[in-house]
């Protein structure tokens, strides 16, 4: 029998790699060579340190009922090498995308599979779940013409979320993240500053350069306390969209002082699920085509900057865990 290499997590901070068997085809099903996949520095990390909640009642089947050990990852990349009787000829050889944990191989119905447009490369396709994970918030956020916008974490949702806003006819786009690398990164975007969140000075800084608060305030760090800068630096009747899930990680937030008579409005965003202002005209499908869209823009591949084979996958996570200040996104390259 046919087998796989799949990504386990056994405990915190312990994964393995493991021979898996691939069943037998189906007549509907197909088989998935994966050719990348990404690893979410946010969630998954969560997963790795062991740092998520039990979420039973989740909207989001990928973050519900978490226990070690488990596979998981939901950004793979590849082609279709097999497809079962019944399936359109149409799926073989195609390169699709798949919310699928990390292996070499899976087989899945074609109804759980997106194909990849011609026009983006596999690395770029492995930005999907990123890439309309920021759609949503920028839809969310609803930006208007002429707001002061700061975004706090340049990690990759925050990059790809501050790449969409500078879009935006806005006065002000301004952002904010720890590590240098990715500072470096936002400020390569059109339109965009980028300030040291890590220093004392920061929100002093902050309305240095803008001479204001901001109306609009997006809280992408993954870092609760961090809503205590979003909070201070949001003017009177402005919005603060968290779009961080942060797990079982819990910090003191100030809700006393500026919160309690700003008006200020806390408006909390998932991707799972659509905001219901929304979704009596928009749907997933709607929302994937303009993600799909958006990635052709941005090419978010330049981001990556490490690759490892899936037998690395220990390095892999280690890196992320204990210095995430020298990476952005990270992959598995299953051609290793």
């Amino acid at each position: 029998m046919p087998t796989a290499r799949t990504l386990f997590f056994t405990a915190p901070k312990k994964v393995e790699v493991q021979e898996t068997s691939i069943p037998p085809l189906k007549d509907n099903e197909v088989l998935v060579e994966t050719i990348c996949s990404a690893i979410s520095a946010g969630t998954e990390m969560l997963v790795y340190r062991g740092q998520f909640p039990h979420l039973a009642d989740s909207h989001d089947a990928v973050s519900s009922n978490l226990n070690y050990p488990l596979a998981y990852g939901y950004a793979s990349v590849g082609k279709v090498k097999e497809i079962g009787k019944e399936v359109n000829r149409e799926w073989e050889g195609k390169l699709v995308f798949a919310f699928h944990p990390h292996a070499s191989s899976f087989i899945l119905h074609p109804s759980s599979l997106i194909p990849i447009p011609d026009s983006l490369t596999p690395e770029n396709a492995c930005f999907l779940p990123n890439m309309e994970t920021a759609v949503n918030l920028v839809q969310d956020a609803a930006p208007i013409l002429g707001e002061r916008v700061l975004v706090l974490g340049q990690g990759v949702i925050g990059l790809l979320t501050s790449s969409l806003l500078s879009e935006f006819p806005l006065d002000t786009l301004i952002t904010a993240d720890f590590y240098e690398l990715r500072r470096k990164a936002a400020m390569q975007i059109k339109g965009v500053h980028s300030l040291d969140s890590g220093l004392k000075t920061f929100r002093a800084d902050s309305f240095a350069y803008t001479q204001n608060k901001f109306d609009l305030t997006l809280e992408l760090s993954g870092s609760p306390s961090a809503l205590n800068d979003a909070i201070e630096l949001t003017t009177f009747s402005g919005r603060i969209v968290i779009g961080s899930w942060y797990g079982q990680k819990r910090a003191e937030i100030d809700l006393g002082g500026s919160f309690h008579h700003s008006r200020i409005k806390l408006i909390s965003s998932q991707v799972s699920t659509i905001s219901p202002e929304l979704s009596g005209r928009w749907d997933k499908s709607r929302r994937f085509d303009v993600a799909w869209k958006a990635l052709g823009r941005i090419q978010p591949e330049k981001w990556i900057t490490h690759r490892f084979s899936i037998e690395e996958a220990a390095r892999a996570y280690q890196l992320l865990d204990e210095n995430p200040q020298n990476t952005i996104q990270v992959v598995f390259d299953y051609s290793k």
